[in-house]
C-alpha cells in the first residue's frame, strides 16, 4: 500500500536537476516579508501540535486544524519574520515474513532493510493576511533523488452570507485530494506512512496517488456554517521536462481538464463530530513514452478514461479527558475505458474496474500513545494483460499499529520546535492478487509478504 501522508515522486533524473526549482524555492522565502511569521505551523500559531494534530503529531486534524487549513495557514500570533521553514527525518526498518525474491529496489536485501526513507523540507506559513503555503520537498534513499512532494497554496477569505459564517478560498496544488482536511480523503488517509521496500496492492483508483505530483489543479472550496463543506476545480498535466526537472513521474498526458468535486457534510456534537463525504473525478489520460535520448514524452492517439466516485465518513471523540477515539472510512469505485492501452496490447480488457476500501479505528491516551486497527480491499475485474500473474487485483489485508509521541504538548521539550513519532506497525494479508497461495507461480503464499515495519519520524 502507497504512504497516503508521504507520497514521492521519482524518475531517473539526476538530483542536481531539481536544485533550482530548489534553490527557487528558498529564494522566494528567504525574500518574503514581515508577514511570513514563523518557521512552522506550530511557532506561527503560538500553539503546541496537539491543537491542530491528533496525537500530537499529523497529519490527522483536529477540528481547530481543519479550520486553519481552510483559513489558508494565515492564522498567525506575533510578528516574527523568521522564514517558514521545517524539515522531517523518517527513518525505518522493513521485515517481511518471507524474503522476497529479488530486492525491492537497488541497493538494497531481499529482507531487513533500514533506509533513510525521507528527509524532507517544508516551506509552511503564512505569507499575507489572506495567502499561505504548504510546500515540501523531499529526498529517499530509495532511488537517491530529491523531488518536489505535496504541495498546496491556498487563498482564503471569510463572509457572513443570511446570518451565518462561511469560508471561501483557492488551492493551487498538485495531487487530487491534497486540499482535503478530513483525513479521508486519499491524499491524506490512513496509513499515514508506509514501507516503500515491501510488496503492496497491485492496483488502486487514479484517485489514490496516481497523479501525485504530476498535475496542477485549482479549486475553489467552501464551507458554510460550519457544516456544508464544497469543492471543486480541474487538473492538468505538467510538462514532461518539468516533471524531469523536479524529479517527478510522468505517466501521460491529460486531455484537456479532469474535473474533480468534492462534498461533505460535518455535525459538531458536544463530545467531538461526525462527517460524511462523496468524491468524483473524471480524467481521460494518454500514454506516455521515450523519445530517441530516452527523455519522457507523451505518446499522440487515444487515451484511457477513469471515473472514480467515493464516499467517506469520519468520526472523532475529542472531549473524554485523556482519551481519543476517531474512526475513519473510504469507499472508491472506478471505472475504465482503457482505448490508449487496449489498442497498444497492454490489457486483455477494454473496459474494467476497480473498488478499493480503507476502514481504521485509533484510541489515543493523553495525545501521547496511540494504537491503530486497520483494514484494506483492493479489488477489480480480471485482466490477465494488465496485472499479469493470474490476472486478478484483489488483495485483501489489515493493519496493527503502535504508536508513541512523546511531544506535541503544550509542556513538551523544545515546544514548538521538536517533535518525533515512535511506531511499529504490522500489515497482513488474506489474499495478495487474488490468490492465497500460489500468488507469483513459484510457490509464495499471500501471508509470505506480511510486513513488520518500525519507524521513527522527526520533525523540526
Amino acid at each position: 500500500m502507497e504512504s497516503s501522508y508521504v507520497v514521492r515522486c521519482r524518475s531517473t533524473a539526476p538530483v542536481t536537476r531539481v536544485m533550482p526549482f530548489v534553490l527557487g524555492l528558498l529564494v522566494w522565502a528567504v525574500s518574503a516579508t514581515s508577514a511570513w511569521a514563523v518557521p512552522s505551523f506550530a511557532r506561527q500559531t503560538h500553539q503546541p501540535c496537539t491543537s491542530c494534530h491528533i496525537g500530537g503529531f499529523g497529519p490527522q486534524l483536529t477540528p481547530f486544524g481543519r479550520q486553519f487549513k481552510r483559513m489558508g495557514y494565515t492564522l498567525s500570533v506575533g510578528t516574527d519574520t523568521k522564514v517558514p521553514l521545517s524539515m522531517m527525518l523518517i527513518e525505518s526498518f522493513t521485515h517481511t515474513a518471507k524474503a522476497q525474491t529479488s530486492p525491492p529496489a537497488n541497493g538494497f536485501s531481499i529482507n531487513d532493510n533500514t533506509e533513510l526513507q525521507q528527509a524532507s523540507v517544508f516551506l509552511a506559513g503564512r505569507i499575507t493576511d489572506h495567502l499561505g503555503v504548504m510546500g515540501q520537498a523531499t529526498y529517499s534513499q530509495n532511488g537517491g533523488l530529491l523531488g518536489w512532494d505535496n504541495t498546496d497554496v491556498r487563498y482564503a477569505r471569510t463572509l457572513t452570507l443570511g446570518g451565518k459564517p462561511v469560508i471561501w478560498g483557492l488551492s493551487l496544488n498538485n495531487n487530487p485530494t491534497v486540499s482535503d482536511t478530513f483525513n479521508t480523503a486519499p491524499a491524506w488517509s490512513y496509513p499515514f506512512i508506509v514501507p516503500d521496500l515491501a510488496p503492496g496492492a497491485p492496483a488502486a483508483p487514479i484517485l489514490m496517488g496516481g497523479l501525485a505530483g504530476q498535475v496542477v489543479g485549482l479549486t475553489t472550496y467552501m464551507q458554510f456554517n460550519n457544516g456544508l463543506y464544497a469543492e471543486a476545480g480541474g487538473y492538468r498535466t505538467l510538462s514532461p521536462t518539468f516533471l524531469s526537472d523536479v524529479n517527478a513521474d510522468f505517466g501521460g498526458r491529460i486531455s484537456g481538464i479532469a474535473p474533480y468535486g468534492r462534498l461533505a457534510y460535518t455535525w459538531n456534537l458536544a463530545n467531538g463530530n461526525v462527517e460524511l463525504g462523496a468524491f468524483a473525478f473524471h480524467a481521460a489520460k494518454g500514454l506516455a513514452g521515450t523519445d530517441v535520448q530516452g527523455n519522457p514524452i507523451a505518446v499522440p492517439g487515444p487515451t484511457d478514461k477513469f471515473t472514480d466516485l467515493g464516499i467517506d465518513a469520519s468520526y472523532q471523540f475529542l472531549n473524554g479527558g485523556d482519551h481519543i477515539v476517531t474512526i475513519n472510512g473510504l469507499y472508491m469505485a472506478e471505472r475504465q475505458r482503457l482505448d490508449a492501452t487496449y489498442a497498444t496490447g497492454g490489457s486483455s480488457n477494454m473496459h474494467d474496474t476497480l473498488q478499493a476500501v480503507n476502514i481504521n479505528a485509533a484510541y489515543w491516551y493523553r495525545n501521547t500513545w496511540g494504537a491503530v486497527l486497520a483494514g484494506f480491499a483492493n479489488n477489480g475485474s480480471s485482466d490477465l494483460t494488465l496485472y499479469g500473474n493470474n490476472g486478478s487485483p484483489n488483495t485483501r489485508g489489515g493493519m496493527a499499529e503502535l504508536i508513541w509521541t512523546p511531544f506535541g504538548k503544550s509542556s513538551s521539550w523544545a515546544q514548538p520546535y521538536a517533535n518525533v513519532r515512535f511506531g511499529l506497525q504490522y500489515t497482513w494479508y488474506t489474499r495478495f492478487s487474488g490468490l492465497v497461495t500460489n500468488i507469483d507461480g513459484a510457490g509464495r503464499r499471500a501471508s509470505d509478504n506480511d510486513t513488520l515495519y518500525l519507524y521513527t519520524w522527526l520533525s523540526f
